[in-house]
């Protein structure tokens, strides 16, 4: 393979994740008119929140205020922030997009992110809160030698957080560059830039509130949007179904499975992803340190859940609203042709061209604003997580044993900033990419990655630190190596022909999330040395504590 199909390789990483279900992508469009109204309304959603930054940054005086805020931050604050951490610019402009595309198959992703916080409510909100201390691999690593377990968390946290990254810092830009008139590149620099301000100054608190503001604007604006479409049919929904039946160029099948997902193993893999993903998202994980107590934590779940669940209905009422809307207005904002290409834009831009279908330049200023503060917010959560991987699993657990807490949040800041540069040049990199196509394989990563190791070193007591740690790894290298050769990277990026791809599925998580468990389970039995017949010992311990709390208030990041 040569050195153009090798670096083609890496980049297809970024774009593969679930090809297949992806729609379009936001659009390779010409800049357009300066939106004036979007950029105010942006303008006073960046000073307010830059104001409360500043506030934060007074009160971020340790290692536990910048990753945790202290821990005291409430269940019903916490779960609107996760809520606006989860709400990336996959949800809100990808889920749409795939329903104005594809109609009811879209609704996969929306039930699928959805179902996987009842695994987080029952498995793992209370033990995360009642183990750890600032990141997952606090929780992975209690009874396990330390060093090798947060090498391998800090691995797989920093390659999903890079892909997910790359995802909302390429949609920033092409967002910005469709609605405000800028050049890509400035876009990437504006959103890079202000995101670094929150992070480095703010710390967690000052994110948790951007995340709560950007949560409630959101929901306030989708809550709009559907109840402007469905007032057009007289708060009917078989009404609105039936009328994009009539308008869709996929007629009946619209409202039938198959259209976007078409083989039971697919189906299944891609369930897997979103379902188990999201319990090994570090920046979700993360979320759970910031309560003072496994209440809380379970509080936070409960109300994320809710609000979640809410809004992933809007988008499904928002999806087919584009169809009825949008379809029929060639001029304004369809071109003809394939539906998720003649959208302008791109398929993607469907709840942002509804927005001003149903609400003029005024709402479309408003939800230009909340979607490019979606997307900031996101990466916000995203470089603290990965600045936190950086800072406490490698610098001061396994490099500098011992380091003062100022220590550590010095190196932090300069991982902050070291991943904000890159989210800048990976974004303008990668700005001909589908952005929707890269948030999966953050999933895909995660779920057979994180997930199975936080899984089986919690709730499985013969699980030893050799089989988490090569476990975890088979289902990291494997999760990306078979998306590679999947015919989404083989044939749609590498170029190479139709039908060479040696991965028939586009989708991976099935394979490499039961190689990861199947390696652990293995790995952990066949090991019968010392250090593991210790660590089983502990394992008592470790369910005392993690079922009760006994013992963690000293743990706490108070």
């Amino acid at each position: 393979m040569s050195i153009k199909h090798i670096f083609s390789a890496v980049a297809a990483l970024a774009v593969a994740g679930g090809a297949f279900a992806a729609g379009a992508d936001l659009g390779q469009a010409e800049k357009q008119a300066t939106n004036w109204t979007a950029i105010v309304m942006f303008a006073l959603f960046v000073l307010f929140t830059l104001y409360i930054t500043k506030v934060a940054a007074a009160k971020t005086k340790s290692a536990a205020d910048f990753y945790t805020g202290g821990g005291g931050i409430t269940g019903f604050q916490n779960g609107l922030a996760i809520a606006g951490d989860y709400m990336s610019a996959a949800s809100f402009l990808g889920i749409s997009g795939l329903v104005f595309a594809n109609g009811f198959d879209g609704l996969i992703f929306s039930i699928g992110w959805l179902v996987g916080w009842p695994v987080i409510t029952f498995l793992m909100a209370e033990r995360l809160r009642n183990l750890g201390k600032f990141t997952f691999a606090d929780v992975a690593s209690y009874r396990f030698a330390q060093t090798p377990v947060r090498v391998f968390a800090a691995s797989a946290s920093l390659v999903i957080v890079a892909f997910y990254m790359i995802a909302q810092m390429v949609g920033a830009g092409q967002l910005i560059k469709v609605l405000f008139g800028l050049e890509y590149m400035y876009a990437e620099v504006l959103v890079g830039v202000i995101m670094l301000m929150y992070v480095l100054f703010g710390g967690m608190t000052a994110t948790t509130w951007v995340q709560i503001i950007k949560a409630c604007m959101l929901l306030g604006g989708a809550t709009f949007m559907a109840v402007a479409v469905l007032l057009q049919f007289g708060f009917s929904p078989e009404a609105l179904f039936a009328k994009a039946v009539e308008v869709h160029s996929k007629h009946d099948a619209i409202m039938a499975p198959g259209a976007l997902i078409k083989d039971p193993v697919s189906a299944i893999s891609v369930g897997m992803a979103l379902m188990f993903g999201t319990a090994g998202l570090p920046h979700i994980l993360m979320r759970f340190f910031t309560v003072p107590n496994a209440k809380e934590a379970r509080k936070s779940v409960a109300w994320a859940t809710t609000w979640i669940g809410y809004f992933y209905i809007l988008t499904f009422i928002i999806g087919f609203g584009a169809i009825t809307n949008l379809i029929q207005n060639p001029g304004d904002f369809y071109v003809g042709g394939e539906l998720a290409k003649g959208l302008k834009g791109g398929g993607n831009m469907a709840a942002v061209h509804l927005a001003k279908a149903v609400g003029g330049d005024l709402f479309l200023g408003f939800i230009s604003a909340v979607a490019f503060a979606t997307i900031l917010a996101v990466v916000a959560g995203l470089t603290l997580s990965g600045a936190s991987a950086v800072s406490h699993d490698l610098y001061a657990s396994v490099f500098n044993k011992g380091c003062s807490s100022e220590q550590e949040l010095r190196v932090s800041k300069m991982a902050t900033i070291a991943l904000g540069i890159l989210a800048i040049g990976l974004g303008i990199a990668f700005e001909k990419e589908n952005v929707a196509y890269m948030v999966m394989l953050a999933f895909t990563i995660a779920c057979s990655s994180n997930f199975p190791v936080l899984f089986m070193s919690v709730l499985w007591k013969n699980c030893t630190t050799r089989g988490a740690v090569v476990g975890g790894f088979v289902g990291l290298v494997l999760a990306a190596v078979l998306t590679i050769g999947s015919a989404a990277v083989w044939e749609a990026v590498l170029k190479y022909p139709k039908g060479s791809a040696w991965f028939p599925y586009n989708s991976a998580a099935i394979f490499s999330m039961t190689a990861a468990f199947f390696t652990i389970w293995l790995v952990s039995i066949l090991d019968n040395s010392a250090q593991a017949k210790k660590e089983r010992e502990l394992y008592p311990s470790q369910q005392l504590r993690s079922e009760t709390g006994l013992g963690a208030s000293s743990a706490a990041a108070h």
